[in-house]
């Protein structure tokens, strides 16, 4: 991960949060004060963005965060997940932003893991999307290779994706993949979303080296499947969840791609409890 922009992320974070002071923290807490305080996951799941949290108070400062699990751990509910110790009030002062990020990316890593569990004993490799919260798209994106997936394009500078709406600007699936490959580097592999059997046929015999097929039921996968016959790479997207992938993953496809490994996430939940004075 980019640590500099993290910590950017982070600052500004912290800010938005906090604009002058934590009013009800300075109310209530001496300046001086020292507390511990345990990070306890309350339910199970994988863990992703212990240094995100860490990182956070170590920005704040006179915190000492001691980890007992690293990213990717499969932990139990009520397991101990770090302690912390230092100023009462920073231990306050940075706890939602610390645990905002904690539990958003655990929450991405745990539903990824279930996801690619369905597809274990497969060659098929799981995908995300570009479907994240803006400018959280690194801590997202990181979160499903915790989790066990691999990343799409990061974003549009990364890789040639031809969806629906390029193809019609350029006027069909092939026009859209000559000009893609006239104008974009040759080192650049071409990707072109397709939803019905003519425009794979389009996509095949204008030699896409990737073709998405998306929101087909399975009868007009296994037919596109047929006419593509080896001849590119195959991605299957659109109505796949934790009850149909299975299903999916009989196609023989080489990815799936989930947006809602990122855009529909449950925060897994995590908590800073049991606080005591030192």
């Amino acid at each position: 991960m980019n640590y500099l922009l993290i910590d950017k992320m982070i600052k500004e974070a912290l800010i938005e949060d906090v604009p002058n002071e934590d009013i009800t923290t300075n109310s209530v807490v001496s300046k001086d004060s020292k507390s511990k305080v345990d990070l306890i996951c309350k339910e199970d799941g994988v863990i992703s963005g212990l240094d995100v949290f860490k990182r956070v108070f170590e920005i704040l400062g006179e915190i000492e965060v001691i980890l007992y699990k690293k990213d990717g751990d499969k932990v139990k509910q009520f397991e101990k997940l770090a302690v912390l110790t230092g100023n009462t009030r920073k231990l306050l002062v940075g706890e939602r932003v610390a645990l905002n990020y904690l539990q958003r990316m655990s929450g991405i890593a745990t539903l990824t893991s279930k996801y690619v569990e369905k597809l274990n004993g497969t060659n098929i490799k799981l995908l995300d999307s570009r479907k994240t919260i803006p400018n959280l798209r690194i801590l997202d994106k990181y979160s499903v290779k915790v989790g066990g997936g691999h990343n799409h394009r990061f974003n549009l500078s990364d890789g040639i994706l031809l969806k629906d709406n390029h193809i019609d600007a350029a006027g069909g699936v092939k026009s859209a993949i000559e000009l893609a490959r006239k104008n974009a580097s040759f080192v650049r592999k071409i990707e072109v979303e397709v939803e019905s059997l003519d425009m794979v046929r389009e996509a095949v015999e204008s030699k896409a080296d990737i073709i998405m097929l998306d929101n087909m039921d399975l009868d007009t996968a296994k037919e596109a499947l047929k006419i593509i016959n080896k001849q590119a790479l195959v991605e299957f997207s659109g109505n796949v969840n934790l009850e149909t992938i299975e299903s999916i993953s009989k196609l023989g496809v080489d990815y799936v791609s989930v947006g809602a490994l990122t855009h529909s996430v449950k925060a897994l939940d995590i908590s800073m409890k049991n606080l005591r004075n030192i």
